[in-house]
Parts: C-alpha cells; sequence; structure tokens
C-alpha cells in the first residue's frame, strides 16, 4: 500500500509509537517537531548523507548508531548545519533531554533536523515542546509525522507494505522529507522506515543499504545533495518471527517489502520535486558497466537544459544527445546509440531517426510521465534514474527560501 497524496493511510507498526508537536521553529501554526519511539530489543540500521559539511545532528546520529538507539528525534525549520560546536553542543543537548524525559540514555536518541543552513537551533523551543510530542506517542501517528517533518514539500509521503513471513505478516511502513536539494548520495532528505520484523543487526544494515542503492540513490530534483540526508530503519521484533538474517530463506521476502517503501518514498520525492510539472524516468540500456549506465541516466537527468525542455514540452532531444556525450563513455560509438522518447524513436546512427517528426515528440512530450530510454549498443548492463522538470517555481521557491 502505498499513498503519496494528502491522505495517507499507513499501517501501524507493532513496537513503534510516533509522536509530534508544534514547537515554533519557524512558524507557530504546524508541527515541527517528531519523536519516535522503538521497543526495546529493536535493531537499528540508518545511512547518512556523504556532504563534507554534513550537519551536526548527522555527525551525532553516526556517534550514537552504535549505541543500540530506541529514540529518533526530529525538527523541521532548522538544520542545524553549518553551525560549528555549538551546532554539535545543541544537538547533544537535545538527545540528552528527550533521554532524561523518557529514561533513555543521551545515546540511545539519534537526532535529526531539516531545514534552513547556518542558523543555530533553537534548544530551548525544542526542550518546551518535548513533553508534548511525547504525550502524543501514538501507534497510528505516522500521518501527522510525516507532516511534521515537510519543510518545502506541499503533501505529506508515506507508504506501507506487509508481507508472510512463514505464517507471520509483518509490517514495513516509512515517512519521508524532500523536494528540494535532491541529489541523495546514500539516503534521502529524510526517511524514517520501520519493520515489525525481528532481524540481526548486520542483516538489517545490509537490507537498508541495498534498498537505499536500488531507490533512493537513484532519484534527483536538482543535483545538490544535502548537508541533512539520513535513512534510518528500525526493526522491533513485533510481529514474533524468527530472527532473519541474510541466509533465512524469508530474507529476500522482508528485503523487497523494505525496497519498495524505499522506492515508493523515492518516487513521492520526485513528484513533490520543488515546482515539478513532470516525471521522467530515464532508463540507460546496453551499457558495459552499471557505473556506466548510472552515469548516463545522471548526466541527463542533471541537465538543466533537458529539464527546461521538458518543463516547455519541447522536444529538443540534441539536448539529450549532448548529455549523452559528455557523460563520460569511453570510446562511445555513436552510431551504435539509439534514443528513445516514450515509444518515438528519435535518434539512430548517429543522427536523427528518419522516421521521427516534430509531431510525435511533442505528443511525448505533452505527457506528464515520460520515459526517456538510451540504448547505447555496447554491453548488457542498465540502470533507472527518476526525475523532474525544472520550472519558473523551482527558482521563486529556492529564491524565497530564507523570507
Amino acid at each position: 500500500m502505498s499513498v503519496l497524496s494528502e491522505e495517507l493511510t499507513l499501517a501501524t507498526v507493532k513496537g513503534v509509537r510516533l509522536g509530534a508537536a508544534c514547537a515554533g521553529i519557524k512558524q507557530s501554526d504546524r508541527d515541527d517537531i517528531v519523536v519516535i519511539e522503538a521497543a526495546k530489543g529493536s535493531t537499528c540500521a540508518a545511512v547518512f548523507t556523504r556532504n563534507a559539511f554534513c550537519a551536526a545532528p548527522v555527525i551525532v546520529a553516526r556517534d550514537h548508531l552504535g549505541h543500540h538507539p530506541r529514540w529518533l528525534l526530529v525538527n523541521s525549520g532548522n538544520a542545524n548545519a553549518g553551525t560549528g560546536q555549538r551546532g554539535l553542543d545543541d544537538a547533544r543537548r537535545t538527545c540528552r533531554t528527550l533521554g532524561r524525559l523518557t529514561g533513555a540514555a543521551a545515546e540511545q536518541v539519534l537526532p535529526f533536523s531539516t531545514g534552513v543552513i547556518g542558523e543555530y537551533l533553537p534548544v530551548e523551543k525544542i526542550e518546551s515542546a518535548l513533553p508534548k510530542a511525547l504525550s502524543a506517542l501514538d501507534e497510528a501517528g505516522w500521518t501527522r509525522a510525516a507532516r511534521a517533518i515537510m519543510t518545502t514539500d506541499t503533501r505529506p509521503k508515506g507508504a506501507s507494505r506487509t508481507v508472510n513471513l512463514a505464517g507471520v505478516s509483518v509490517t514495513v511502513t516509512g515517512i519521508a522529507k524532500g523536494a528540494g536539494m535532491i541529489h541523495p548520495d546514500m539516503a534521502t532528505m529524510l526517511a524514517f522506515i520501520a519493520t515489525d520484523a525481528k532481524v540481526e543487526p548486520a542483516s538489517l544494515q545490509a537490507c537498508l543499504s541495498d534498498a537505499v542503492d536500488g531507490s533512493f540513490n537513484l532519484i534527483t530534483v536538482d543535483g545538490d545533495t544535502s548537508t541533512n540526508d539520513a535513512c534510518v530503519l528500525f526493526a522491533t521484533g513485533g510481529a514474533g518471527n524468527p530472527e532473519l538474517s541474510r541466509q533465512s530463506v524469508d530474507f529476500p521476502l522482508l528485503a523487497r517489502a523494505v525496497r519498495e517503501v524505499c522506492e515508493d518514498l523515492a518516487e513521492a520525492i520526485v513528484r513533490d520535486g520543488e515546482g515539478a510539472t513532470k516525471v521522467m524516468r530515464i532508463e540507460v540500456q546496453e551499457a558495459r558497466d552499471e557505473t556506466e549506465a548510472r552515469n548516463v541516466a545522471k548526466t541527463i537527468a542533471h541537465s538543466p537544459l533537458v529539464k527546461t525542455a521538458f518543463f516547455a514540452s519541447d522536444p529538443n532531444w540534441g539536448r539529450i544527445l549532448a548529455a549523452i556525450g559528455r557523460s563520460g563513455c569511453a570510446d562511445l560509438d555513436i552510431s551504435g546509440v539509439s534514443i528513445w522518447l516514450g515509444n518515438v524513436l528519435i535518434v539512430e546512427n548517429g543522427g536523427r531517426a528518419m522516421s521521427y517528426t516534430e509531431e510525435a515528440g511533442r505528443a511525448v512530450m505533452s505527457e506528464n510521465d515520460i520515459l526517456i530510454r538510451v540504448v547505447l549498443g555496447r554491453g548488457s548492463a542498465h540502470q533507472r534514474v527518476l526525475t523532474c522538470d525544472l520550472s519558473y517555481d523551482y527558482v521563486r521557491i529556492n529564491a524565497e527560501y530564507r523570507t
């Protein structure tokens, strides 16, 4: 089950409760902090941004990950990035405060922040709102939490899957936020996923890493990797299944459910890209290896010229051709490359296809979901990247971000 609209219906996960409250960080009329509690004995996996200027909460969360975390503390409206030692101190202080209120060690709390970079975290406001968030803890709190972590998102994002593991029903549910500064290099802006399956820690980390690589790492809105990207997966064991490891017969079923949730969340982020009007699926086939296929797809996806042409519904296929040519394919034989817009062949034998017409190209470009297929003709590897167009509104939203 996946709902990518204002109305989210998400399955509860045994052993997970979520609570939200308004701390007034940037706005005084909406929830902006979330507390997530995982039951005792839960295992936790996470991946984080590779941005060298990673935010203070990312550094603290990495440090705390090995201490059997049970609590997540998330705020929107302030990224606590580019804040130096004070930012680290502030993030650790919020962990201590939540730990004191819940009887947990500070190291069992993972902090996450999203919002404006370069401003100090309003710690006192967060601390004042924590009791309200804790009193709101609820297994059914997923939708409220999804709204509370939004920044420039226009709608909350969530997905659920249920899978049967040897007669035991297991649930996977996740929420995410993200609409701009989207070019994940490990995860997404912020994503929080939980399952009530019991999973061995190293296997849970492998499950998350594989799911992220096949979902969040294959989307881009604007080519900017955030300072705050993070994705967390809890496994509570509440379903009562025998503990899973990578060697378990049922492990691939759980891994597929986790990946499908991540794929749904990733697509929801692209569909909600800042100012986006269209979604483009860029599929590269017959590459020498997966890395080459991914590089070609991402070069097309990152091109402002390609993205603005799609916004204008202009089949300016020369921009796609140019992006492929500069993507780094060694010794590319352009005569063996073919390019398709939907089911319309636009390029073959090094130039425009003889069968191509502008009318056919414009018909495809007028659609809201568009497939760009590139066949390199030099191997068997393939990869798909999801992106969106670049509109006037993207510039407006980001020009006005701090006002």
